[in-house]
């Protein structure tokens, strides 16, 4: 079974930074695109970030030239450096790895950012 394991949240004033990670317990981890949901009070689990197996990237407009989306391909591993946060950020953050040969996607336990002062 594929796990992955996250780590990094926490809580943050506004204008500070935290960085998410996520590892794939797969060693496959070429065969999957990677992303960063989030899931905020009351609200519906949204796409903040993503990284295809190719390398590309995508982001939300709400979190565009703010995050940045990253991998490390040696550890399995993918990042989600969060800059300038602002309270709206507050939610539970899950990383998801979707599968590129099987009609698969696997999710992590998900990790709680809190912007507050």
């Amino acid at each position: 079974q594929v796990q992955l394991i996250e780590s990094g949240g926490g809580l943050v004033q506004p204008g500070g930074s935290l960085r998410l990670s996520c590892r794939l317990s797969d060693r496959r981890f070429g065969l999957y695109h990677m992303s960063w949901f989030r899931q905020g009070p009351g609200k519906q689990r949204e796409l903040a970030a993503r990284i295809t197996n190719g390398g590309r990237t995508n982001y939300a407009d709400t979190v565009r030239g703010r995050f940045t989306i990253s991998r490390d391909i040696a550890k399995n591993t993918v990042y989600l450096q969060m800059n300038n946060l602002k309270p709206e950020d507050t939610a539970v953050y899950y990383c998801n790895a979707n599968s590129t040969i099987i009609d698969r996607q696997f999710w992590g336990q998900g990790t709680q950012v809190t912007v507050s002062s």
